[in-house]
């Protein structure tokens, strides 16, 4: 009988004779000679499902540290390669300086069985393993390394809480029996619809007898729609290769494609809410998975066995041993996870982007995953970016967030907006006073094109708070004329924004730092919403539902508004739609119940909405643009969805909407966003790219390089920041300045001039060396 938990694994168990597996028996064993490592193995020592592995140079150094052997036997064996290729519409365009390795899979596994061998770890193919719980009886340590469709995690489903989510693209592993020249991306448009080729090498030309003339991986994929009406679901495995190799005969040069068992198949998106269990703990694909587009899947197996075999060697029990790495693991496959569904959301939105200037399709495909950047594909191969740039009408020297921008009538100096922001700092009666002056004053003196007030409500009953601002009586229209004032005068070429908005059921709360969406403890007054639905039940007072009289009230009140903000100067007018208040309470089919005109189908929610912009519309100076901030989705189930907010898009742009501002979420309580860098920019590049609207992104855009990689990219056209500018009011001028731009895209204040250039933060010039002596 093994040990207790509390003992360091002295005899373990391994389940699954993948590379993660295999690497994580063999470091276990050369960390300790006397443990007692298994490994078993459903399928044959040669069998592979896959044909080539790409590893990152970084996970190589991981393995090169932890077994130079390992890493010696690789590196007879890869094959390395900087460029890649994009072809499109019979035209290829390459970027270098991106330094793949890659190898057989089948290689790696054989020097993995060779080393694993030599270390006196068994090694049982065409074994299935007992199942976890047995083997837990008598080993120490239980590693699940079996794969996608693990059964250990299925069979303690209860303990990990995996999460698995099926997509919307079908793909197929193939090989072709020469090596590609690049990774290549090519894009072929059937009469099907658009079909993507994956490839890059695995063997050298002359590497053995096995691959005379090199081997390369193959991956063709589609959008389940285009793979069903091309027949492919109906297909063998030899049908479905020849398919392949016919549509994309010119990268293949006529040649075949070989196949392996290969299948059709929906990539599913594996998340584990705990990767241990007791003495068992999941490794790998049974843990994660990550989209092959980012050539994740071996590299994460392999730097998880580094990171298991590192904790079990440092913590002094097992349990803190895999805490340590579920808490190691975790965020860096979290991170890694939110690239990859990035970049699997690009490909399959893929049609939407097949329109684009060449040169922009390509720097949009490399910096699909949010981890390639305008910088750091600027440091890899700068004649690339400034081709793409050149195409863009970017400037010579000019970063692409500062070039200019025309919205309407009004033309904005680049590409940064502050976004409206709450700051819960008015007076009682919701005028703006010195706070607001200099927030807004020393953003705009900051640099942005366009600053943005926060909601400013319509009505005493539309606030959100008793701190929120209004623009409502002759004192209001007074006050925010002080501030566009200072903006005009003080900042030339800024432009400034009001958000009118009403708060709906969403009102009557606290300031947001003494209890956000809790009721106010006294003076609270009624509210009003679609439907008579509270935001939390049980916490927030239960709204009135509007009667259609009460409703052109509402509107009137919108219309009054606008007007007072034309007359106090602003430049742009938004009509705020989002995040749960009232008029996106009408969007949403989570919060509007309505079953009269205004209520029911998209088409009726969006009725009052619409009703509202017209108004304003009406009123609105025609030069001055307006724009509709809406949120793209609920993150609720039966919420608004993605393919929601393109059809809300369209409306608004066809009823004058210069551009539409996509957020997300804020609508419902019980909301579960999928955060991460930039994670909203999807939703506005969706609807920029099918509907042609312009766009302003919002949503963890937190560097000035986001801004560039998202305006060139073509997947926004404006990006506005909230956080970064609570940061630093200067954050636009402070970006030109690192980036060594002084254009017209970014004015410094005649006082500030002084300041226009990075500050020296200590001496760095200190003599070099003279002589070296031995």
């Amino acid at each position: 009988m093994a040990g207790e938990i509390g003992v360091a694994a002295r005899k373990v168990a391994v389940v699954g004779g993948g590379p993660g597996g295999l690497y994580a028996a063999a470091l276990l064993k050369r960390l300790d000679p006397d443990r007692d490592v298994t490994v078993w193995e459903r399928n044959a020592p040669d069998d592979t499902f896959g044909f080539g592995v790409v590893l990152s140079d970084e996970t190589l150094g991981g393995i090169e540290h932890a077994d130079p052997q390992v890493y010696r036997a690789l590196q007879r064996e890869f094959v390395r390669w900087d460029d890649i290729d994009i072809v499109h519409r019979g035209r290829t365009l390459t970027s270098g300086g991106h330094g793949f390795a890659a190898l057989g899979r089948r290689t790696l596994l054989r020097i993995l069985h060779e080393r694993c061998r030599a270390l006196g770890v068994r090694l049982n193919f065409r074994t299935q393993a007992p199942p976890a719980a047995e083997l837990a009886a008598g080993h120490d340590l239980v590693i699940a390394a079996d794969g996608v469709h693990s059964l250990t995690r299925a069979a303690h489903a209860d303990v990990f809480g995996p999460r698995v989510t099926p997509h919307r693209c079908r793909y197929i592993w193939l090989a072709a029996d020469f090596a590609l020249d690049a990774f290549r991306f090519e894009i072929a448009e059937t009469e099907h619809g658009v079909v993507q080729l994956h490839g890059y090498p695995y063997a050298r030309a002359g590497s053995g007898p096995e691959h005379p003339d090199g081997a390369s991986t193959v991956i063709v994929e589609m959008r389940e729609e285009v793979w069903r009406r091309a027949g492919l679901d109906r297909c063998d495995e030899r049908e479905s290769a020849e398919w392949c190799a016919k549509v994309f005969a010119d990268a293949l040069s006529g040649r075949p494609l070989r196949s392996n068992k290969s299948a059709w198949t929906a990539f599913r998106t594996v998340v584990n809410a705990r990767w241990s269990h007791g003495r068992t703990v999941l490794l790998g694909d049974a843990a994660h998975t990550a989209h092959f587009s980012i050539g994740s899947g071996t590299k994460l197996a392999v730097e998880d066995a580094l990171a298991l075999a590192a904790c079990l060697a440092e913590q002094p029990d097992l349990p803190a041993a895999l805490a340590a790495y579920e808490a190691e693991r975790q965020p860096v496959v979290a991170s890694t996870q939110r690239a990859a569904r990035a970049s699997l959301a690009w490909f399959e939105e893929l049609a939407e982007y097949v329109d684009q200037p060449p040169r922009r399709f390509a720097f949009n495909l490399l910096t699909r995953s949010r981890r390639v950047t305008h910088a750091n594909l600027r440091l890899r191969d700068p004649d690339f970016v400034a081709a793409v740039e050149e195409e863009a009408g970017v400037p010579d020297g000019t970063p692409p967030m500062f070039t200019p921008f025309r919205l309407g009538g009004l033309t904005l100096r680049n590409r940064v907006v502050v976004s409206p922001m709450d700051m819960y700092s008015a007076d009682g009666d919701g005028t703006p006073g010195d706070f607001h002056l200099v927030h807004l004053g020393a953003r705009a003196l900051g640099g942005a094109g366009l600053v943005m007030t926060e909601m400013v409500c319509v009505s005493p009953e539309g606030r959100i708070t008793p701190g929120c601002t209004g623009l409502y009586t002759p004192e209001h229209e007074t006050a925010w004329r002080r501030v566009t004032d200072f903006v005009h005068g003080r900042s030339p070429g800024t432009a400034i924004g009001v958000q009118l908005g009403h708060s709906g059921r969403k009102g009557s709360t606290r300031l947001m730092w003494d209890g956000i969406d809790q009721p106010l403890p006294d003076g609270n007054w009624p509210l009003v919403a679609p439907s008579a639905l509270p935001y939390r039940p049980g916490v927030n007072q239960i709204p009135h539902a509007l009667t259609e009289p009460e409703l052109g009230g509402i509107r009137e009140q919108f219309v009054r508004s606008a007007r007072s903000a034309a007359r106090a100067g602003f430049d742009l007018l938004e009509l705020h739609c989002a995040h749960g208040y009232l008029l996106s309470g009408f969007l949403s089919p989570l919060t509007n119940r309505r079953t009269d005109a205004y209520g029911g189908d998209l088409a009726a929610r969006l009725r009052f909405p619409l009703e509202v912009f017209d108004a304003v519309r009406a009123v609105w100076p025609a030069e001055r643009p307006m724009t509709v901030r809406i949120s793209a989705t609920d993150w609720a189930e039966g919420g608004t969805t993605a393919e929601d907010s393109v059809e809300i898009a369209r409306a608004f742009a066809a009823h004058g909407a210069a551009a539409i501002d996509v957020s997300t979420g804020q609508v419902v309580p019980d909301e579960q966003p999928e955060y991460g860098r930039s994670y909203q920019t999807p939703f506005a590049d969706r609807i920029r790219n099918r509907l042609g609207v312009p766009v302003i992104a919002v949503g963890a855009v937190s560097s000035w390089d986001d801004v560039n990689s998202l305006v060139l990219a073509g997947r926004a056209d404006l990006c506005a920041l909230a956080r970064p500018h609570l940061y630093d009011p200067h954050w636009t001028l402070h970006a030109a300045a690192e980036q060594g731009y002084t254009g017209p895209g970014a004015t410094w204040p005649l006082p500030y001039r002084a300041g226009s250039r990075t500050p020296p933060t200590g001496r760095t010039d200190a003599p070099k060396p003279r002589l070296t002596l031995g």
